[in-house]
This record gives C-alpha cells, structure tokens and sequence, in this order.
C-alpha cells in the first residue's frame, strides 16, 4: 500500500509541475529562451517515437529520464523568480 500511497503523490506532483509549465509559458513576462526550451521538453515527451530508440540498452532510457528534466529544469532556471513563486503558489495552492 505504501508503494501505491507513493506513486500517487508522485502522479500528483508531476501533473501540478507540468500545468505549473503549461501557466508560466503564457506568461508575457517569461523570456523567450525558456519558452522554447519547455516547448521543447513538453513536444519531446508527445512525440510518438524518441530520438534514441529505446531498445537501445541504457542509451534508450536516458533522453526520458536525464535529458527531459535537465530541459525543464534549465528552462525553470532562466524564468525570473518572481512568475515561477507566482505560478507555483497558485498549484500548489500557498496562497
């Protein structure tokens, strides 16, 4: 149960992160570099097949799991501190 209990939250978190994405890429404010670069990272996780294929050994699952969060985490570090606390304030309900 307490795996279950964990991947939820999990599945929580990952949705409030990715609509935390979704609001700070309509923000005007947002410069245009971190824009791209979370449209890049959101186009990447859509796409119906990945650049290195995943029956590669290792090499396969590496874009998925380093590459995609790297992305999203440079783009988050290039927006202004401000529109992030705003934004993830209003996910995750500090206000």
């Amino acid at each position: 149960m307490k795996l279950i209990s964990k991947l939820k939250n999990i599945s929580k978190l990952i949705k409030k992160e990715i609509s935390l994405y979704t609001q700070v890429m309509k923000e005007p404010r947002t410069p245009l570099l971190p824009k791209f670069l979370l449209f890049l990272a959101i186009g990447y996780l859509l796409m119906p097949f990945d650049l290195i294929p995943d029956f590669i050994p290792v090499l396969g699952q590496i874009d998925d799991i380093i590459i995609v969060p790297l992305i999203f985490y440079l783009a988050i570090k290039f927006i202004p501190k401000d529109i992030v606390d705003k934004y993830r304030n209003i996910e995750y309900g500090y206000n």
